[in-house]
C-alpha cells in the first residue's frame, strides 16, 4: 500500500513534512557521527569511531585517485566524505521501521494549525469516488529521504551546478571547447549528454531506493493479510531488508563516485574528455 506524503501549503508553496523531517534526521546523524568520531583524537590509541572516519577518508580518497589526480581532488574530499554518509544514512532509514497515520475524516487533518492538503484531497477525491463509502488515508511520516524524487534530484542538481561551474571557472577553454567536439554540429547531442547526465544520476538513486521501499511495504501489508500472509511475509522480509542494505550501501558508493568521474571531465585541461 503506497501511503500518502503529509503536505502543507504555506505561502502558496506546498512543503513535504515527512520529507522535512527525514533530512533533518539524517543531517543530525551524520553530524552526531562526525562529532563522536573527531572528538578525542589520538594518534597512539584511536578509539572505534576514529577508525570508522579513518577508513572513510580512506576510501573516498580511494575514489578520488580512482576519477582524477589525487592532488586535484584532495579539495573534493570533504565533498565525498559529506555525500556518501548522507546519503548512506538516508537510505538505510526507511528499513527499520516505518510510522503511519490514518485518517478518515478531512477535518481532523490538520498539524500545526495547517491543513494536511494531500490528506484532505485524498478523501474528498475518494467520497466522490466512492460515495457512501468510509475513506481511510494512510499518511508515512517516517521514510528515506532518497526515496523522494525531489530529494534525490535536488542532490543531483547541486552536484550539476558545481560541476559546470568548476569546468567555467578552472578549465575555462576546455571545457567549452568540448560541446563542439569532435565537430561543431555536435553542440545538441553534448547538451542532451550533459543534461541526460543530471537525470540519470539523480533518478538511479530515486527509483532503486523508492522500489525498496515498496516491496517493504506491500511485504508488511501482506503480512497483515492473514496468518499464512503473516509467516510467510518474515523470512521475505527479512532478506529483503538485508539486500536494501546492500542497495542502499552501493547507491552511496555509486552516486559519490559518478561526482568524481563529473568533476574529472569538467576540470580535465586534456583536449577530450
Amino acid at each position: 500500500m503506497i501511503h500518502e506524503s503529509p503536505i502543507i501549503e504555506l505561502g502558496g508553496l506546498r512543503f513535504d513534512l515527512s520529507i522535512i523531517l527525514m533530512l533533518v534526521v539524517t543531517c543530525t546523524i551524520v553530524f552526531v557521527i562526525a562529532r563522536l568520531a573527531t572528538r578525542n583524537l589520538s594518534v597512539e590509541n584511536p578509539g572505534k569511531m576514529q577508525n570508522f572516519m579513518e577508513w572513510v577518508v580512506e576510501f573516498v580518497q580511494g575514489l578520488i585517485s580512482s576519477t582524477m589526480d589525487l592532488k586535484k581532488g584532495k579539495p573534493f574530499l570533504s565533498l565525498g566524505m559529506t555525500l556518501i554518509m548522507f546519503i548512506f544514512v538516508g537510505n538505510m532509514l526507511g528499513l527499520p521501521f516505518g510510522i503511519v497515520t490514518e485518517y478518515t475524516d478531512a477535518s481532523k487533518a490538520h498539524i500545526f494549525g495547517h491543513e494536511i492538503v494531500s490528506v484532505t484531497e485524498k478523501i474528498h477525491d475518494e467520497q466522490v469516488a466512492n460515495p457512501g463509502e468510509e475513506v481511510e488515508v494512510g499518511v508515512a511520516w517516517w521514510k528515506s529521504p532518497t526515496a523522494d524524487a525531489s530529494v534525490s534530484m535536488g542532490l543531483a542538481g547541486m552536484i550539476f551546478v558545481l560541476v559546470h561551474f568548476l569546468g567555467i571557472t578552472r578549465n575555462t577553454k576546455g571545457y567549452f571547447k568540448h560541446y563542439l567536439q569532435p565537430f561543431a554540429f555536435f553542440l545538441p547531442i553534448n547538451l542532451i549528454e550533459q543534461f541526460s547526465k543530471l537525470l540519470t544520476h539523480g533518478m538511479r538513486l530515486f527509483g532503486n531506493i523508492f522500489a525498496g521501499e515498496v516491496l517493504i511495504s506491500v511485504l508488511i501489508t501482506l503480512g497483515s493479510s492473514s496468518i499464512v500472509g503473516a509467516v510467510a511475509s518474515v523470512p521475505l522480509l527479512m532478506i529483503w531488508q538485508g539486500f536494501s542494505i546492500f542497495v542502499g550501501s552501493i547507491q552511496a558508493f555509486v552516486f559519490t563516485i559518478l561526482t568524481f568521474v563529473y568533476i574529472s571531465q569538467a576540470i580535465d585541461t586534456h583536449e577530450e574528455h
